[in-house]
């Protein structure tokens, strides 16, 4: 393990970090397998061109902690391929089916839909070797993407939270930064029970309209692969506009760490729930609770997509997965916010706790495994 990566390891992992390269189809890659003592590691496949071994690992963590919390019979891992995700799709097909091939006898990992993959390209892994979750519905899949599984899970996850800040879902002003698979179903969802979309943004920019965006004209706009800016009716700004927006909730949807020490005290909202994955550095979050702005950490609001893909993998039908999703991390966030309240600790620790005490049982069962109760959130 390079030096860089030591002071992340800890008594739970990471258990092995792969790294894969195919020459033939410039295939650059990593997987991160971190806590197997659920149950084999179930993480998305993410692809962009500035991912590293050490956001893999993160992502890989955060995993472990998304499905230990949702009580899932699974660890945590991650693959991050170094690459463009608008590249031609056969140019695409080719890595994904070199990267299976290379992680064949790799069982610890089963395979998933993340950041630039979808459900087509987990039909490309499935040819190559089968071991993969969020398949098309053509392929007996629950396809994730299709169904918004993860924007299910965060409409209720909201709804929840929004009992801790005192104000009514209905009505309640909120934007999303980074409309895209997350953002747009979560937008729907949250719409649908009253919520008002004031803004969203992509990677083009930001739009706002402070009466309120036409969620299906902005999703029928990004399905054109167009803009949210292209709508007509709103002001525009640049990606980073979107921070400044003032509103209820807040959701950050798309890259990790999108806000830190710097930019933190430009968000002016009340709750701010974490669709993306380590989307909020941790001294950020320090920052918001002195604000007094509530969060959700990552791994418990965005559980929906992990939940599905785990259902799908055991045998279940769509209306069983999305039933379990709304179960789940109702109750998970209820948990965090009380126990984060009366115990007077940050959210994310209050969550932390949660999955570790949950990983810890399990790794008591195992014959290699040992523990200690790892690094706290500081």
């Amino acid at each position: 393990m390079p030096d860089t990566l030591f002071r992340f390891a800890d008594t739970l992992g990471p258990l092995k970090i792969i790294h894969v390269y195919e020459p033939s189809v410039d295939l650059k890659a990593v997987l991160v397998v971190d806590n197997v003592a659920k149950g084999p590691s179930i993480g998305g496949v993410r692809m962009a061109p500035d991912v590293s071994t050490e956001e893999c690992f993160r992502l890989a963590r955060a995993m472990t902690m998304k499905n230990a919390a949702a009580g899932l019979p699974h660890g945590g891992g991650k693959v991050v391929v170094y690459g463009d995700p608008k590249m031609p799709k056969d140019e695409k097909s080719l890595k994904l089916r070199a990267l299976a091939s290379a992680l064949r006898n790799e069982e610890s990992y089963v395979f998933a839909p993340d950041m630039g993959t979808d459900e087509e390209c987990m039909a490309w892994i499935r040819d190559e070797i089968g071991r993969v979750v969020a398949l098309p519905r053509e392929l007996g899949g629950i396809p994730l993407d299709e169904i918004g599984a993860t924007g299910w899970g965060l409409s209720h996850v909201v709804e929840v939270a929004c009992d801790f800040c005192n104000f009514d879902l209905a009505g309640a002003r909120f934007a999303i930064q980074g409309f895209g698979a997350v953002g747009k179903h979560t937008a729907r969802f949250l719409t649908n029970k009253g919520a008002v979309l004031i803004a969203a943004s992509d990677s083009q920019g930001t739009i706002r309209n402070e009466g309120g965006l036409n969620v299906n004209e902005l999703i029928q706009l990004k399905e054109k692969g167009k803009s949210v800016i292209e709508y007509p009716n709103g002001d525009c700004f640049d990606c980073d506009g979107i921070i400044d927006v003032e509103c209820d909730i807040w959701i950050p949807a798309a890259r990790p760490d999108v806000i830190h020490v710097e930019n933190v005290e430009r968000l002016n909202t009340k709750l701010i729930v974490q669709g993306a994955n380590i989307p909020v550095t941790h001294a950020a979050e320090k920052l918001l609770s002195k604000k007094g702005i509530l969060y959700v950490p990552d791994f418990i609001a965005n559980a929906g997509g992990v939940i599905c893909a785990a259902m799908e993998y055991h045998g279940a039908n769509e209306s069983a997965a999305l039933a379990v999703i709304e179960e789940k991390v109702r109750r998970n966030t209820k948990l965090v916010l009380t126990r984060s309240k009366a115990e007077s600790i940050e959210p994310r620790q209050a969550a932390i706790d949660l999955a570790i005490e949950r990983v810890k049982t399990a790794m008591g069962f195992r014959r290699f495994s040992t523990f200690s109760m790892g690094p706290r959130f500081i």
